[in-house]
């Protein structure tokens, strides 16, 4: 007898929908699946006789067949134990084919019969309704997930024998509701800029590129707060939409980072990788490519710190990501896209020892030691950072000072004000970027109007220090925000001239 079933499996950051065929017949008992299994598939089917047996459900042993459509893309998901323990059971006339109709299954198997939660739900929950399901079954850890997704009704179950009961009418199923698996887990406290004492070029600095979306290089020495003004940027971030929050949420749950029974994602990511992480981890990868860290920091911060303590590629690595807001990874199975539209946020010290320019200390490098050390910035990606800012030593009076400084709080306000604008201006053009720093070349000559004294300075800088087009680029974006901060309709002198301080020379001995 044939049967046919609906399960789902994940490619990128998408749900992918694959048909679960099952064909049993006459022969020697035993079970063959096909459609290019990985190894966790193709154990499914000792989880799955394992399971249906000790759920105490009886049929007699026959030749079974399982082929996984399409059969050209390599299935990698533990979660089709459950569409194939459905298919097993409705080839065997345990269950009829019609209770079935507009029902897609998504759950690991235990032995004992219980249904486990898997990664991805969110996206293979998006791709069900779009696809036209009407329902999906799954296991309860898995269902705040799902409920994000509007248009589909949500059935938690927690034991192979509740669902088979229940799609046997002998035994009550009810779709789940938001309020039957609780709420959104609370957020944490926030590190908040009102710590910081001083460091009001770099605070302004880091208020520009959260209102721009725009890339940081802070340099500094050791001590100096880099770190501190780092891990306190997303307090000024503007709140992510839903869009963005479903894209990060979607994210998290295919690289298995969300906690169990956590629902959507709220809060922009902060990632800050360790610098002996290799490029793959950065970039994403793996047999079946799965996302890096420029991915898991999607519409958030990428903080490196130590930037030239990184492998040299794996800061090469970064180029694709920073320019494109995605990156495309081959291999043999596939070649996916994930997105990566990001803030990057690097710090690093002047010299090996840290002390390069500052006025207390005495560096002890040599001058070949300096250039071997911040060479391992290549030119290429230093011109994809928008904002080069120095961080010099806080004083004691500042830090003794009984001044309070500027809340994130106050500063977010800003920054959102500031996003507003932008997002007004780019739908009034039909596009559907958040802010200037995602602006191609062609959106600068409508939306950059210069006035002709700011012409002036951006034309006498660009001949001094010989720019790229790309750092051209780069600069009015930036002087963009600098006038959206300002509530100003045209960038003025004072803008072009602010945005130019903020990538001129930092003393850097690059190939820049």
């Amino acid at each position: 007898m044939f049967a046919r079933t609906y399960g789902s499996t994940t490619q990128g950051v998408d749900g992918f929908i694959i048909d679960v065929e099952v064909d049993v017949s006459a022969g020697m008992p035993g079970t063959d699946i096909v459609g290019m299994p990985d190894t966790a598939v193709r154990e499914s089917k000792e989880r799955v006789r394992t399971a249906i047996k000790n759920s105490g459900i009886k049929y007699a042993p026959q030749k079974v067949t399982i082929n996984l459509a399409p059969a050209d893309i390599k299935k990698d998901s533990s979660g089709l134990d459950l569409p194939m323990a459905i298919g097993l059971l409705i080839a065997h006339g345990v269950i009829k084919q019609e209770c079935v109709e507009g029902a897609i299954f998504a759950a690991e198997l235990s032995l004992e019969g219980e249904l486990r939660g898997i990664h991805g739900i969110l996206p293979m929950t998006i791709k069900a309704r779009e696809k036209g399901f009407k329902k999906i079954f799954l296991a309860t850890d898995n269902a705040n997930e799902a409920l994000l997704v509007e248009g589909i009704e949500v059935y938690a179950v927690r034991r192979l024998s509740e669902l088979v009961d229940g799609l046997k009418g002998t035994g009550e199923l009810s779709p789940v509701l938001p309020s039957d698996v609780g709420d959104d887990l609370p957020e944490l406290t926030e590190d908040d800029f009102a710590d910081v004492q001083g460091q009001f070029q770099a605070k302004r600095a880091l208020e520009i590129a959260a209102a721009g979306g725009h890339n940081v290089l802070m340099v500094g020495s050791p001590g100096a707060g880099k770190t501190m003004l780092s891990r306190r940027f997303p307090s000024i971030l503007p709140a992510m939409t839903r869009a963005e929050a479903l894209e990060v949420t979607k994210i998290y749950s295919i690289a298995g980072l969300l906690s169990g029974g956590s629902g959507l994602i709220t809060k922009r990511p902060f990632r800050s990788p360790h610098h002996t992480t290799s490029a793959t981890a950065i970039i994403g990868g793996g047999s079946v490519p799965r996302p890096g860290e420029v991915t898991l920091s999607h519409h958030g911060v990428l903080f490196l710190d130590e930037l030239p303590e990184f492998s040299k590629q794996t800061l090469e690595v970064l180029r694709q990501p920073i320019e494109d807001g995605k990156v495309t990874v081959s291999r043999v199975h596939a070649s996916l896209t994930f997105p990566s539209q990001l803030i990057l946020v690097a710090a690093m010290n002047p010299c090996p020892c840290g002390w390069q320019g500052d006025s207390s200390h005495a560096c002890s490098c040599l001058p070949h030691e300096i250039k071997r050390y911040t060479r391992k910035i290549s030119g290429p990606l230093l011109d994809r950072i928008d904002i080069h800012i120095r961080v010099p030593r806080v004083e004691y009076k500042e830090l003794t000072a009984e001044t309070k400084a500027e809340s994130s709080a106050v500063i977010r306000e800003r920054v959102t004000a500031a996003r507003q604008r932008q997002l007004e201006r780019f739908s009034a053009l039909g596009s559907n970027i958040y802010c200037n720093a995602q602006m191609n070349h062609a959106m600068l000559k409508k939306t950059c109007p210069l006035t002709p004294a700011a012409q002036n300075i951006l034309a006498g800088f660009f001949a001094a220090k010989n720019l790229s087009a790309r750092s051209y680029d780069r600069i009015i974006k930036v002087g963009r925000t600098i006038a959206d901060l300002a509530g100003a309709e045209c960038i003025g002198e004072r803008h072009i001239a602010e945005a130019i301080q903020l990538r001129n020379d930092i003393g850097l001995d690059t190939d820049y």
